[in-house]
């Protein structure tokens, strides 16, 4: 069965001094999932609450006395309430610039920067939905050893390009080339939107770069990232399309 995309009226619309292309459609569970252009300033460290009582939402501040007499420090932000992942999937339409999505790339953006994986780990396409997605023996086990083994190594290469001095300017993700994976395709019991080659934008030294994000995929109306730094893989972690300037979204296809 092959892939639907389904074209949308783009709106545009102005958030908080931000530009948004919203996507638009005349049926249920059928809509284009939005477009955006988003001013995404990554909240710097020492500037956000540490998540406390979540596992695995990322490094946490130590709790008691000497965690309140240090500067709050880093901390991953949730995409979804807790438990989200294990109920079943929905055809809603993900967000570009919702609550979602400027978590997402918060957590992403401290992640490269960092070099450390764990603080995108609420970004990732979580386990509990895996394990619902793929009709593939052990699914639990290919989440641990393949997905995110490959992403950890995305983000040290990642972090190997852009360093820890950079500013994240903007993400621009594809609308036109989002689609509803259907059951049966690439391996899967349940469907799913996916987007291919979304664009990182930052600022560094007064120079703009970009590189990509391989694949987004959805869980009940949220994107996570399912594969960085590239779905046809080599050896070691993997940087998507690295480039001064801009880069060019996409191009379209996969699931």
């Amino acid at each position: 069965m092959r892939n639907r995309r389904v074209p949308g009226l783009l709106v545009l619309l102005v958030v908080g001094g931000g530009v948004v292309l919203a996507g638009c459609s005349g049926s249920h569970g059928t809509a284009s999932p939005a477009s955006a252009v988003i001013t995404a300033k990554a909240n710097s460290a020492g500037t956000r609450s540490p998540e406390t009582g979540a596992s695995g939402t990322g490094p946490t501040a130590t709790a008691g006395t000497e965690a309140r007499s240090q500067p709050a420090g880093p901390a991953a932000l949730p995409l979804a309430p807790a438990g989200d992942a294990a109920r079943p999937q929905t055809q809603a339409v993900p967000k570009t610039g919702d609550v979602a999505f400027r978590n997402l790339t918060t957590d992403l953006w401290l992640a490269v920067t960092t070099g450390n994986p764990a603080y995108a780990r609420p970004a990732f396409f979580p386990e509990p939905a895996y394990v619902q997605v793929k009709a593939i023996a052990d699914q639990a086990s290919d989440w641990k050893t393949r997905l995110w083994g490959e992403f950890t190594l995305d983000v040290a290469a990642a972090h190997q390009v852009v360093g820890s001095g950079a500013r994240l300017v903007t993400v621009v993700v594809p609308a036109q080339y989002a689609t509803w994976v259907p059951v049966g395709a690439c391996y899967n019991k349940v469907g799913y939107w996916h987007v291919p080659g979304a664009r990182v934008e930052y600022r560094k030294d007064g120079q703009v770069s970009s590189f990509g994000i391989a694949s987004l995929i959805s869980w009940r109306g949220v994107w996570y990232v399912v594969h960085f730094g590239g779905v046809q893989r080599t050896s070691g972690g993997m940087v998507d399309q690295p480039t001064a300037g801009e880069g060019v979204p996409g191009p379209p296809g996969g699931c």
